[in-house]
């Protein structure tokens, strides 16, 4: 005689939680739909305007670069052309007064000579290093323009992020007023220009006691 046995019919909690999970499905496939990326992406305007300005953001990046190295280079320049300056003086000053040992009559009436030549060779080094100041400082205000629209278009790329759709395609980065009465009056401050100019100060300082001690060692 066959056995039958009763079948049993097993239930299986449901978690609330998963249940939770299981509903909010949906509501993150309606988040995502919504980002802020996801708008960009199917608006083709803020997708170009994106795209335009992180391309802007790598140019600027590139161009931040090349006039950083161009000011470490002029920095080199004007440091070999100091290190010029003075072993050339050292090398006159020894000379000089070398030869003042053997000095023979009449010497000290041609001092005027190697003085001036000191003097001629030390402006025109000195025009020389003035120069490369001059384009020094005319690159690192390029530079602090270039850093400061990088800057206005970043956040303008993070709003841009931020917003999505909503994003006035017509607004502009909001870059730094500059106010030309402003500028002109830092750009003449004597503490500006002294800072500025300081190693030409010091060279012609130095140019202007070498002058007079040439006289001194050949008439000593």
């Amino acid at each position: 005689m066959a056995e039958y046995r009763d079948a049993h019919v097993v239930e299986i909690p449901v978690d609330q939680e998963h249940q939770q999970q299981n509903q909010s499905i949906p509501n993150n496939a309606s988040l995502i739909h919504h980002h802020p990326l996801m708008e960009i992406s199917q608006s083709p305007g803020h997708l170009l305007l994106l795209k335009l300005c992180q391309r802007e953001e790598d140019l600027f990046g590139q161009r931040i670069a090349l006039k950083e190295a161009r000011l470490d280079s002029i920095k080199r320049e004007v440091f070999q052309m100091c290190c010029f300056f003075f072993a050339f003086h050292g090398f006159h000053l020894t000379l000089l007064f070398t030869s003042s040992i053997h000095r023979e009559e009449g010497a000290c009436r041609k001092w005027w000579v190697p003085s001036f030549l000191s003097l001629f060779t030390s402006l025109v080094i000195v025009s020389l290093v003035q120069r490369k100041l001059f384009r020094y400082f005319k690159v690192l205000g390029q530079l602090q323009r270039e850093r400061s629209d990088t800057r206005a278009l970043g956040r303008c790329i993070q709003e841009l992020r931020m917003k999505g759709a909503s994003f006035d395609l017509t607004k502009e980065p909001q870059t730094v007023k500059r106010m030309k009465s402003s500028s002109v009056e830092i750009k003449w401050k004597p503490r500006k220009w002294c800072s500025d100019n300081v190693v030409t100060i010091c060279l012609l300082c130095f140019t202007g006691l070498v002058f007079p001690a040439s006289k001194f060692i050949i008439c000593l």
